[in-house]
């Protein structure tokens, strides 16, 4: 019997349990990370995909799976793209700093992926 595909997206919550949601920063922090990803991965040339469909992608994710887009194996916040100028280059230091200390309290929290 052939199985259609699962939109496996729906079965993720967005959202932690409102005291760890609230204590990682909350709807705040979720647009900041979000934005930084997708100025992150849709450089000015253009890329494929649209900077709207970057940002809806990471913006499914709860708060510890956002931060760790932002960061490498180690927990450290990657570089910031050299694409990224003025706001956008502003905005990605202060997301990654926002998703390594995320990534400790979400740890803490026992709330990390």
């Amino acid at each position: 019997m052939p199985y259609g595909r699962v939109n496996a997206a729906k079965f993720i919550s967005r959202y932690l349990e409102p005291a760890a949601e609230a204590a990682l920063g909350g709807e705040e922090s979720h647009h900041i990370l979000a934005t930084a990803h997708a100025d992150r991965v849709c450089p000015p040339s253009g890329h494929r995909i649209p900077w709207s469909d970057c940002y809806a992608s990471a913006d499914l994710y709860p708060l510890p799976w956002k931060a760790a887009l932002l960061l490498d194996p180690s927990g450290s916040a990657l570089p910031v793209a050299d694409h990224l100028t003025g706001e956008a280059h502003e905005r990605a230091v202060t997301a990654a700093a926002l998703a390594e200390w995320i990534a400790r309290e979400a740890r803490k929290l026992g709330v990390d992926r």
